[in-house]
């Protein structure tokens, strides 16, 4: 089991840029994939990101591609998501998973992001 903090959120205008950082806690970090989800009020989680084990292999959402890098620091045990140009509708709690090589996924508790306009 992995233990994880988010941090980084915050209240921001449309256009500005954020980094959210995702430490964990444990041993055995190096060897998870590692992701972001997020949920907006009254909206289900959605995917957001997510970076292999390895930091070698990224997949993004439709919405955040080309706005959006996730990338891992095994020396800090942390994962980030860079978001630049940020839109309102990417408010929401942003969620870090960590998931095990046996497919388990671990939850941070989220940090909270909102884009005015």
């Amino acid at each position: 089991q992995v233990q994880l903090v988010e941090s980084g959120g915050g209240l921001v205008q449309a256009g500005a840029s954020l980094r959210l950082s995702c430490a964990a806690s444990g041993r055995t970090f190096r060897r998870y994939g590692m992701g972001w989800f997020r949920q907006a009020p009254g909206k289900e989680r959605e995917f957001v990101a997510a970076i292999s084990m390895s930091g070698v292999t990224t997949n993004y959402a439709d919405t955040v591609k080309g706005r959006f890098t996730i990338s891992r620091d095994s020396a800090r045990n942390t994962v980030y998501l860079q978001m630049n140009t940020l839109k309102p509708e990417d408010t929401a709690v942003y969620y870090c998973y960590a998931e095990s090589p046996l497919g388990n996924r671990d939850w941070g508790h989220g940090t909270q992001v909102t884009v005015s306009s």
